[in-house]
């Protein structure tokens, strides 16, 4: 048996063997255990959902960044121009790749609702003719 399948979070031999001793040596650490078993089946969600938020704030902490405080000055103003053109371009470049992403995800979205309507859709199509075969042979013998 490998690792994963003696850690996962339900109740197995292995995980209440860990709870108690985690109880025993420092109680933080049953409590810890036992929220595991009980939640750990929730953490691959609320895992990408903070990552999701914290990477929208931190973006929005770097798009605004620029804005509330002037570029530090190097005294050479050649160098200081060509530094801000450059940011701006990487800053649209951002923006660029910030929109193909959302576009992307739009595709996906659409693209698994059109799987799942063709799957709904062969499913009644199924239903309705398994149901055409069951009435249609009851039929022809209950009228002589």
């Amino acid at each position: 048996m490998n690792q994963s399948a003696l850690l996962r979070p339900d109740w197995t031999p292995a995980t209440i063997a860990l709870m108690i001793l985690g109880f025993m040596v420092f109680w933080p650490l049953g409590l810890a255990m036992l929220a595991y078993i009980i939640f750990g089946d929730r953490l691959r969600g609320f895992k990408r959902d903070v990552n999701q938020a914290t990477d929208g704030f931190f973006a929005s902490c770097r798009r605004s960044n620029g804005r509330r405080r002037p570029h530090f000055s190097t005294g050479n103003v050649a160098f200081d121009d060509w530094r801000k053109a450059e940011i701006d371009r990487i800053e649209e470049e951002r923006r660029k790749l910030d929109e193909m992403r959302e576009e992307f995800d739009a595709y996906m979205r659409e693209l698994r609702r059109a799987k799942d309507q063709e799957e709904f859709d062969r499913f009644m199509r199924d239903r309705k003719n398994a149901k055409r075969d069951d009435n249609g042979p009851v039929a022809e013998y209950q009228t002589p």
